[in-house]
Formats: C-alpha cells, sequence, structure tokens
C-alpha cells in the first residue's frame, strides 16, 4: 500500500477520497480537508458537551430528590460511568477495524448516543421515570435507628437497573465515538504530514475542553437550578445536531474500509510467549529460530510474521509505562465524582444575592435566588486547559525546544503525575478543615435544587487550587499521554494503542469506584448511612490522602521505569527497528 505521502489513485485499495475535491490543477476550488477536519472539531465538540451535560451533575441527579440516592452509592455510579466510557473503548476501536470502518462506526455511535441520551432525559421526566422504574418508594419519616452504636442497612438505590443500562449504552457510545473520531480525524489530514497531524490532536483535544465549557456554563445551571429535564433535553439537541453535521460532510471525508486487526495475532503471541503449554497452535521456527505461527494466520494482507513478532515486543515495552498512568486516573477522575461531592457540602454562594434566610423552611422557600452550580468548579480545570494549550503550542514548546530544554514526553507525565499528587492532598487538607467545622456542630444549611444539605461554613471556592492543579496536570500527563502512545506505537497497531491508552483510563476510574464501594462498607471510611444523603459522618479526607499515597508510590515506580525506556530506546537496537514508522 502506499504510504501516507504517496497519492492514491481513485478506486484505490478500498479508500475513498473526498467527491467535493479540487480540480486536477489544484489551484482553485475548496480545500477539503479543512472542512472534513473541522467538521470533525465540531462533532467532537458537540459530543463532549452531551457528555459531561451527562457526567458533571450525575452525581447531584442521582444524590436529589428524583432519584433519592445516597451520596456513596452516587459516587460510584459516577465513578463506573466515567471507567465503562474509557473502558469500552478498545471495543468500539475493534469493531470498525475489523468491521464497520470508521465512518459508519462513528455513525452507528452517534445512533446509540442519541437512544441513551433520550432514555436519560426520560428518567427525568415524573412520567417516564414511572414508566420505566416503577413507583418509588417511601421514605420513613424519621431515621429508623437513633442510637449511636446500631448499624443501618443502606437501602437499594431506586430506579438503578434503569439507570446503570443508560449509563452503560451512553458510557459504550461515548467510548466508541472517542476511539474512532479521533483517528478518523487524523486520516484526513495525515496526508499533510507529521506536523498536520501533530497540531490536529492539539487542536482536538482543544475542541474536547470547549464543549465541556459550553456545557459547564448553560448545562449545569440549567440542571441545578431549573430542572434536570430541561438539563437533559440538551444533550439530546447536542447529539441530533452533531449527528446532522457529520451526515452532511460526508462527502468532502475520507474514509477507510475495515482493514481488520491484530487483536488476535498479539493475544496468541503473549499467551504463547507466557504459558506456552496452554497454547494449542503448533508454531514454526524460522532458520534464525524465530516463531512465525503459520497455522493461524490467514492469507490475507496485513503485516507479515516477522512484523507481528516485532510489533508484539514493542507492545511488551510500551505496555509498562503506559500501566503506571492508572493511578493518576485515579486521582484525575475524582474531579467529576468525589470533589463534587465535596463541593455539595461547602457554602455555595447565590449567584443573585437575594434576603438572607437561615431557617431550613426560608430556604426551602427561596425560589427566587439561584445557587453558583457546583460543576461550575470543573471550569477551573477546562479553562486552564483552553489557555495553557495554545501557549504551550505555540510559545513554551517552541522557546523550550530552541533552548534546547523541552522535556520528553515521559518527563511531562512524570510532572503531570506529581500535580495529580498535588491536588489530591489539597483535596484531603480541605477535608479536614471542613470536617472540623462539622466536628464543632458548626453548618450551614443550603438548599441546591430541591434538596437540603448541610454544609461547613467553608466557600466552595476553597476547592479552586485543587481543580486548577487537575487542570495543569492533565497538560503533562494526558496530552503528552496521547502523544507517546500514538507515537511510540507502530502504525500498523496506532488504533490498538490509542484504545489500550484510554482503556487504562477507564481501568483508573473503576480502581477509584472500587476503593469508594470498599471504604462504603461498615467501618469504613465511607460508611455514613444515617447522614441521608450528607457526607457529615464520613471521613473522606482519608480516603484522599489514600489515593495521594498510592500516587506517589506509582510516580516513583514511573520514574525509574520511563528511565529505563529511554535509555532502552535511545539505544542501536531501536533505530532499526522494521515495524515502525517515524514518517
Amino acid at each position: 500500500m502506499p504510504g501516507p505521502g504517496a497519492p492514491e489513485l481513485p478506486g484505490g485499495p478500498g479508500e475513498l477520497r473526498p467527491l467535493l475535491a479540487r480540480g486536477p490543477g489544484g489551484a482553485r476550488g475548496p480545500r477539503p480537508w479543512r472542512t472534513a477536519a473541522a467538521a470533525v472539531l465540531a462533532v467532537e465538540a458537540l459530543e463532549r458537551a452531551a457528555f459531561f451535560g451527562v457526567a458533571a451533575n450525575l452525581v447531584l441527579y442521582l444524590n436529589s430528590g428524583n432519584l433519592g440516592w445516597a451520596g456513596p452509592q452516587a459516587s460510584r455510579a459516577a465513578l463506573v460511568f466515567l471507567g465503562a466510557s474509557y473502558l469500552l473503548a478498545p471495543l468500539g476501536g475493534w469493531l470498525a477495524d475489523v468491521y464497520l470502518g470508521r465512518h459508519r462506526a462513528v455513525v452507528l455511535s452517534l445512533l446509540l448516543y442519541l437512544a441513551a441520551t433520550g432514555l436519560l432525559f426520560a428518567t427525568a421526566d415524573p412520567d417516564g421515570r414511572l414508566s420505566f422504574c416503577g413507583e418509588m418508594p417511601l421514605a420513613p419519616m424519621d431515621p429508623p435507628c437513633p442510637g449511636t452504636d446500631c448499624q443501618l442497612d443502606v437501602p437499594s438505590p431506586y430506579c438503578a437497573p434503569t439507570v446503570y443500562a443508560t449509563l452503560l449504552l451512553l458510557a459504550l457510545a461515548a467510548s466508541s465515538v472517542r476511539s474512532n473520531l479521533t483517528s478518523f480525524g487524523a486520516d484526513q489530514v495525515m496526508g499533510l504530514g507529521r506536523d498536520a497531524t501533530r497540531r490536529f490532536f492539539n487542536w482536538f483535544y482543544w475542541s474536547i475542553n470547549l464543549g465541556a465549557v459550553l456545557s459547564l456554563l448553560v448545562v449545569a445551571f440549567i440542571q441545578q437550578n431549573i430542572s434536570f429535564l430541561v438539563g437533559y433535553s440538551i444533550p439530546v439537541g447536542c447529539v441530533v445536531l452533531a449527528f446532522f453535521i457529520f451526515l452532511f460532510v460526508t462527502p468532502v471525508f475520507i474514509t477507510k474500509p475495515p482493514e481488520g486487526s491484530q487483536v488476535s495475532s498479539m493475544l496468541r503471541l503473549a499467551l504463547q510467549s507466557c504459558c506456552p503449554r496452554l497454547c494449542p497452535c503448533h508454531s514454526a521456527r524460522d532458520p534464525q529460530g524465530v516463531h512465525l505461527l503459520p497455522e493461524w494466520r490467514s492469507p490475507q494482507p496485513g503485516p507479515s510474521h516477522e512484523e507481528d513478532i516485532a510489533n508484539f515486543r514493542v507492545l511488551v515495552k510500551i505496555l509498562p509505562v503506559m500501566v503506571m498512568l492508572v493511578p493518576y486516573w485515579m486521582v484525575y477522575f475524582q474531579m467529576q465524582s468525589t470533589y463534587v461531592l465535596q463541593g455539595l457540602h461547602l457554602h455555595i454562594p447565590n449567584i443573585f444575592p437575594g434576603n438572607s434566610m437561615n431557617s431550613s423552611a426560608a430556604l426551602r422557600a427561596q425560589g427566587s435566588s439561584y445557587r453558583l452550580p457546583e460543576a461550575w468548579l470543573l471550569l477551573a480545570n477546562v479553562v486552564v486547559v483552553l489557555i495553557l494549550v495554545p501557549l504551550k503550542d505555540h510559545l513554551l514548546d517552541p522557546l523550550l525546544l530552541r533552548c534546547k530544554l523541552l522535556p520528553s514526553a515521559l518527563q511531562k507525565m512524570a510532572l503531570g503525575m506529581f500535580f495529580g499528587f498535588a491536588s489530591v492532598v489539597v483535596a484531603g487538607v480541605l477535608e479536614m478543615e471542613r470536617l472540623h467545622y462539622i466536628s464543632l456542630n458548626e453548618t450551614v444549611s443550603q438548599v441546591i435544587g430541591k434538596d437540603l444539605y448541610y454544609a461547613a461554613p467553608l466557600s466552595i471556592w476553597w476547592q479552586i487550587p485543587q481543580y486548577l492543579l487537575i487542570g495543569i496536570s492533565e497538560i503533562f500527563a494526558s496530552i503528552p499521554g496521547l502523544e507517546f502512545a500514538y507515537s511510540e506505537a507502530p502504525r500498523s497497531m496506532q488504533g490498538a494503542i490509542m484504545g489500550i491508552f484510554f482503556f487504562l483510563s477507564g481501568v483508573g476510574s473503576l480502581l477509584g469506584s472500587s476503593l469508594v464501594l470498599l471504604q462504603s462498607l461498615p467501618g469504613g471510611w465511607m460508611h455514613c448511612p444515617q447522614d441521608f444523603g450528607n457526607i457529615n459522618n464520613c471521613q473522606m479526607d482519608r480516603y484522599f490522602f489514600l489515593l495521594a499515597g498510592i500516587q506517589a508510590v506509582t510516580g516513583i515506580l514511573f520514574i525509574w521505569i520511563a528511565h529505563r525506556y529511554e535509555r532502552t530506546h535511545q539505544g542501536p537496537a531501536s533505530q532499526h527497528c522494521p515495524s515502525r514508522d517515524r514518517g
């Protein structure tokens, strides 16, 4: 097959060139790649707006009177949703590689996205909730266990089967869009050279955060202060608009047919390397003694046996580096779960301050003032990314490159881990101070939406440092992590490696969710059923410090692994790897 810089013949091996291409002279007419890239960025921004429209206030929605879930239950569901949206990324990429192709996979994923957001929208409506979930169980008038030594059973969350099914469908759609739209967009500019591809990834990441800003500013405010029914209608509209934009620009896109996947080859090679007795394959050797595994390879175009083995060796070197990011993702996803739960129990000011009301009855009657949406604290993270990505791309990186001080991708990732560690430490210190006020019985009653929370008199603005630190960590860990996964992988495995990168992100979120679940058991730091939706009898500060300890230990181990990788990668052998394409 021709390389990325070679001209493709019309009707070449299954690839469809843009129908609206320039004329033979090339001097006039539109530039299809600009339209195609802009459409991909617009679709990604709208998809992210829909995603954050669900994720940003998911804890608040589940914890609200609509469903009445306990705080730890709501946090676990949010972490499961965020984790699954990354964990399922290889599945969407594999389906596109083997059966669908990236264009068709994106179209079908957006349709699934529309169905899932529509179902979530239905649960926000009383009639829809009644249809899908049945009647809500009546809550007891008084605590059934007023003593301090008795144990309370946490009730099963209402509407859990429907909510979890909806969130998993939404996670599958979001992960498939993420894994396929990223590489599909890169296909549109790959023929312009590596620099164009790198810059596309920069602006692709920027468009992700642009969609998050639009969602957090508008959708989060509507959900918290008006209604979740209206708030969840906006993600549905974003998905519809993204779907029609993608279909409308289809004649401009470069589309490629499914070309197969090397997943089976890699799994068989891993099984044969680790457990040769368990592998049923009868491998043969070439004169140099290399396993060629001829029996299980089908006679179809693709990488040769030697390339399979070389690619497997590259994967073995890359994977430990990527696995070391899992504890960072455990910390990162707290931003949309336990950080939100902590913020609900800090004093949230009114956007339009009115008369001061202290009693709970007065607070419930306060219908003319709107509280600052807690999810707006995520803007501190997003704005940092929106500002620093262009500055880093246009100013900082070129300056450091001229001074020969530009750190490697692995060094940036280590720095990102440090900022993540600092963020969760700051969150733990703030939680300690919040619990100190609670122990002195100094609380502020505040209504968020239609629900009453007993918060510490500390302003929610004290959370800004931990969100800023997470935003800075994202610049140094997430973007260089994508760069490392894309640049170090052989060309024939770039899709698979990117899928593994997102998969490990989901593993981090699910491990964080499992840790919350473990600590929510009787005797755990997060076990506080007597709070009835509040977390004032929990010890979430210890959970934050545990995450900080895990991040610190793995950060030190990552520095050692990264040093070994860079030393090996700079050796002579790395310069002669036949399967790696640097072009």
